[in-house]
């Protein structure tokens, strides 16, 4: 057995020399110089795409999960310092900014050059963790950062919400990275402040009714994203807009029934986006279990929060097929977007459920 391993891993380096070799031989300016200009230059062309789609292939590896409160221990810097309320939650939405901004390839939605310009699944994927982010940094602007309505909103947080509102895709004057970044950094000084005893200046509110706010905004994004994905096999959906409200009107008058079908060309786009919307989610959600342990525990609602960032953690699973698979709902072949849309679906249902019970007296 060691005789046979010894073997081919002889032949093995072998042939990776005499592969190496060959390379030599053929990128070797004297070749180039005797094949030609137009050999030589459709050589180095070739080249130069193979190793643009090698680094777009690289490029379009999605993150990685993280640990919240590893997270926020490493910024703070101090292992022995306790984290005060709100500091996870802040931290974690510091670094999904900077997940968008500093992971492989760096942010790609604004690219107008290969190898960043192709990939279309992971310019997807940052639109829909950049709304958990935009959602998560307008609920801590609104709700959790200010005790009554009344109340005067945070510096720091006023300005970071509309850095993180400024389009997706803007290439130069200004660069969207440029505006992000700008708009974490506020957050890192709302997070120093908070965390600094002697500036009162800063506070997060952890309260039933503040959750109960963000979470309404959560349930919403979600109910979208599941519609959306739903329609992938195409489906007549029934106009409830007025329902529950006899008294109720609408601007336009809608059809008794539509037919909903996402085009084919965009139904990865749609899963991506609601795959990267759901990454964030669940760590802003697992942020939530953090800052809010006491109100969790005290509305019983701890195993609630949970099982929502369970069947979040569910539509980041790898996915088998190189492409997104897109059967009919009961056909021969699997539906990627159901698939997810289920996940989704129950996790939003758990949310409705979640911020009932934070609503309870």
């Amino acid at each position: 057995m060691i005789d046979t391993l010894t073997d081919w891993i002889s032949r093995a380096l072998e042939a990776s020399q005499r592969t190496w070799r060959g390379l030599r031989r053929l990128y070797h300016p004297a070749t180039l110089k005797e094949r030609g200009l137009m050999w030589s230059g459709g050589l180095l062309s070739l080249t130069l795409f193979l190793v643009l789609v090698l680094m777009g292939w690289y490029w379009s590896a999605e993150p990685e999960a993280f640990d919240v409160r590893e997270v926020a221990l490493q910024r703070l810097g101090e292992p022995q310092e306790p984290l005060v309320t709100g500091y996870t939650f802040t931290s974690t939405l510091m670094h999904i900014g900077e997940v968008l901004l500093d992971k492989r390839g760096g942010y790609l939605s604004n690219d107008v050059m290969p190898p960043g310009v192709w990939p279309d699944n992971i310019p997807n994927w940052e639109f829909g963790a950049l709304v958990m982010l935009r959602d998560g940094a307008g609920g801590l602007r609104n709700h959790l950062a200010r005790s009554q309505s009344q109340s005067v909103e945070d510096a720091d947080l006023a300005q970071a919400e509309p850095q993180f509102n400024f389009q997706n895709d803007s290439w130069i004057l200004p660069a969207t990275e440029g505006e992000y970044q700008t708009g974490v950094e506020a957050l890192g000084r709302y997070a120093a402040r908070l965390q600094d005893a002697v500036q009162q200046n800063a506070q997060f509110y952890a309260r039933a009714d503040n959750l109960a706010q963000y979470l309404q905004i959560v349930e919403k994004r979600l109910g979208s994203l599941s519609q959306r994905l739903s329609a992938s096999v195409g489906q007549v959906r029934v106009n409830t807009d007025l329902a529950g409200d006899a008294a109720a009107r609408q601007a336009t008058r809608n059809a008794n029934a539509v037919m909903v079908k996402t085009p084919w060309r965009e139904l990865d786009d749609v899963f991506y986006e609601a795959r990267g919307a759901c990454w964030a989610l669940l760590h802003i959600l697992s942020a939530v279990e953090v800052d809010f342990d006491e109100i969790l525990i005290k509305k019983n609602a701890v195993i609630s929060l949970r099982q929502i960032i369970r069947e979040l953690e569910a539509t980041q699973e790898a996915t088998l097929s190189p492409v997104i698979l897109n059967g009919s709902g009961f056909g021969l072949f699997s539906n990627y977007s159901l698939s997810m849309a289920n996940y989704i679906a129950r996790a939003n249902a758990a949310v409705i459920d979640l911020r009932d019970l934070l609503q309870r007296g």
